[in-house]
């Protein structure tokens, strides 16, 4: 499928609301199903240096689309597909964790809560008139605060993963907020293909967020 991509207008500029985010959706769709198919080609692999491989890779390509949405549009665009197909592959195993310890029900109740819950959250941002992208300022101190707690957990253990788990899921879903209110705003001088950035990477972290939350109900249960 190809995508035509307008120039990113002046930063503060406006762009036709609709038609930015059925880019933006559509990419990012296309996106997820991507992951999906590299997590599915890669379900049997062991974590590994593979999977942290494609991770790192992943990484690098997400610094290197920046640049190239500004240069070149349809360049950026193959290297987010590219993006998502390693991201795939790097969660492969977590995913496929998740599946072994808890059924197949886990990992598809966590896609099917992911997908409704960010049309909930789009549609709350294009029914009310209150600009979310004033939480990004909080919501990035957050981020950091909760990575370095992970971080610390992982050596003393005395934060557990589901808690985690919740915050990380409150965190993504302000940012999904706030990223659905730049786009009412028109991008801000960001092009459709950093938008979808924006809202794959709040996907993929809420999917994985609800993952361990549903993985721990079960485990409770």
């Amino acid at each position: 499928m190809n995508y035509r991509i307008p120039p990113s207008p002046p930063y503060g500029a406006t762009v036709s609301t609709p038609a930015l985010l059925s880019q933006v959706l559509g990419i990012t769709g296309l996106g997820l199903c991507i992951t999906a198919l590299a997590a599915y080609l890669f379900r049997d692999m062991a974590p590994g240096i593979l999977a942290l491989g494609a991770l790192i890779g992943g990484f690098i390509l997400l610094i290197t689309i920046r640049r190239m949405s500004v240069t070149n549009e349809p360049l950026a665009l193959l290297m987010f597909y590219a993006f998502t197909f390693l991201e795939g592959v790097g969660i492969a195993p977590t995913i496929a964790y998740y599946a072994h310890i808890d059924g197949p029900s886990v990992v598809v109740n966590a896609a099917l809560t992911t997908g409704l819950g960010m049309l909930g959250l789009g549609a709350v941002v294009y029914a009310t008139t209150f600009d979310f992208r004033r939480l990004y300022g909080v919501l990035a101190m957050a981020l950091m605060a909760i990575i370095v707690i992970s971080i610390v957990s992982l050596f003393v253990h005395f934060v557990s993963p589901t808690a985690i788990s919740w915050v990380v899921l409150f965190i993504f879903a302000g940012l999904t907020l706030a990223d659905f209110a730049r786009i009412r705003a028109g991008g801000g001088g960001a092009s459709a293909v950093m938008l979808a950035v924006s809202i794959y990477l709040d996907a993929i972290n809420i999917f994985l967020a609800l993952l361990q939350i549903f993985s721990g109900r079960r485990s409770n249960d």
